[in-house]
């Protein structure tokens, strides 16, 4: 890779730490950098950020890729391990030394514990206080024995950093306002902000759009990428998504791996377009495809304000997929579903046939799932809630409707006649023998159409229920 030619080529990068799942968050940040690339017909690289040793793992480098694959974000190069590149930080922390942008540091733990105890007790901002940063004139102290040092960067002590922001705008920093932060530890391994620099400028990263947890990386990035003479990369910072109660993505509601909202019935398509309107827009368009966001996605439409996660608005986006979706494939996912959960769809109706009538009220495929074991599980009414629909009247119709299924074709024309026959015959509204009906045939008083409920099920299938549920 080389480091020094010039590129026209917008190159994006997502660059995960293997430390847990892909969530929410992370997935926005890859999408963002995908559909900027791929709008402005650049490329788009993966890159794991696999330093931290201690808490990396295969496991969760598998998921990242798991989550990429299921969102179908495709990457031009990668995926790149930083581990497998600790020879070229090396040799760039030899460069840095050599150049004298970087110095040795002995300060201990302990001294570097008093140096901020005291700044704390006089009030000062907590930094390193510089003992072993090289300067002219200055008389460093002598080398102590049995101390590995660690290398600092050494930051420039006056002037600003200064960068236009994608989304946020200009920045600038004062360099007083920054540490001489340490880019190499003691057993020699580089740090996060001196690998990143190093990946970003080799692998010619031309645009880094990030979480907005970033900004106080990135001026300490910018001075460390002068110091080695890259080019700067434009920047970007997205604000976080917060939860449904305003606070930060928890858990409890969305900070989970990309790849449960698939067990959990969500379509990959419906998260894209989910995802990007967390925190970018395209006028009022709520519903869009992935190729219509490759064309509408730049920068001057991405939100400066943070984004609220809102579960049920997923859901709303998810529906609308589903029943855009090709049935064949609905189909395939339905049969497995059931068969994971351990539902019979033996002696019942046919499959397709349920998944037309249930596609109608479902927005998950788990939803999609229960509603169509409907149709094949033993299903009992909840007696106090039958109980307190049912008066003589309205016993009296449902057995008459239950006798009168057997003089008619069943097809959703006939039931729905034959439904209207018995209230007029009973003089009753729709909902007192609607209502009965769904808890008698389903256990659920939302279903979908009645009538297409009970040409499913069947005649016989129909009147058992009904014979049981009233105790006749």
């Amino acid at each position: 890779m080389s480091t020094s030619s010039k590129i026209n080529t917008i190159r994006t990068r997502f660059a995960p730490s293997p430390t847990g799942y892909l969530h929410l968050g992370g997935a926005r940040t890859a999408l963002y950098s995908w559909a900027f690339a791929r709008h402005n017909k650049g490329q788009f690289i993966l890159r794991i950020e696999d330093t931290d040793v201690e808490r990396s793992t295969p496991a969760a480098v598998q998921a990242i890729m798991d989550g990429m694959h299921w969102l179908n974000l495709d990457y031009d190069e990668g995926p790149f391990f930083q581990m497998q590149r600790m020879d070229r930080y090396g040799a760039m922390i030899d460069k840095m030394l050599a150049d004298g942008n970087a110095y040795l540091c002995y300060s201990t733990p302990d001294e570097l514990n008093q140096m901020r105890e005291q700044q704390r007790l006089k009030g000062e901002r907590i930094r390193y206080d510089g003992t072993w940063r090289p300067e002219a004139g200055k008389t460093l102290p002598a080398i102590p024995d049995g101390i590995k040092p660690v290398v600092r960067f050494k930051n420039p002590a006056s002037g600003a950093v200064v960068w236009d922001d994608l989304v946020k705008g200009p920045i600038s920093i004062n360099n007083e306002e920054l540490d001489d932060l340490i880019i190499a530890r003691q057993d020699g391994t580089p740090t996060y902000n001196f690998c990143v620099v190093v990946d970003d400028w080799e692998m010619q990263i031309t645009h880094v759009i990030r979480g907005d947890d970033h900004i106080n990386n990135t001026p300490r990035q910018i001075n460390i990428l002068r110091a080695l003479g890259g080019d700067q990369p434009v920047y970007g910072h997205i604000p976080m998504i917060l939860g449904p109660d305003g606070e930060k993505l928890s858990k409890r509601h969305g900070a989970v791996s990309v790849v449960q909202y698939h067990e959990e019935g969500f379509l990959p398509e419906a998260m894209i377009n989910y995802l990007a309107r967390l925190g970018w827009s395209h006028g009022d368009d709520e519903l869009f495809s992935r190729d219509q966001l490759v064309e509408w996605f730049d920068s001057s439409n991405m939100s400066k304000s943070a984004a609220q996660f809102d579960p049920e608005k997923l859901k709303w986006v998810n529906a609308h997929y589903m029943k855009q979706a090709d049935k064949g494939m609905l189909l395939a996912d339905l049969t497995e579903r059931m068969a994971k959960a351990g539902y019979s769809t033996e002696g019942g109706p046919a499959l397709a046939d349920v998944l037309d009538v249930v596609l109608e009220r479902a927005s998950t495929l788990v939803e999609l799932r229960d509603e169509a074991n409907l149709f094949y599980k033993e299903v009992s009414a909840p007696a106090e809630e039958l109980q307190a629909m049912l008066d003589d009247t309205v016993i009296a119709a449902l057995k008459d409707f239950s006798s009168r299924l057997d003089s008619i074709e069943l097809n959703v024309e006939a039931v729905g006649a034959l439904v209207k026959d018995v209230l007029k015959a009973h003089n009753l509204k729709m909902p007192k023998l609607a209502m009965p009906v769904r808890l008698l045939l389903t256990g659920i008083k939302q279903t979908p159409s009645i009538d297409k409920v009970i040409v499913l099920l069947g005649k016989a299938k129909v009147q058992q229920r009904i014979s049981a549920g009233l105790g006749v």
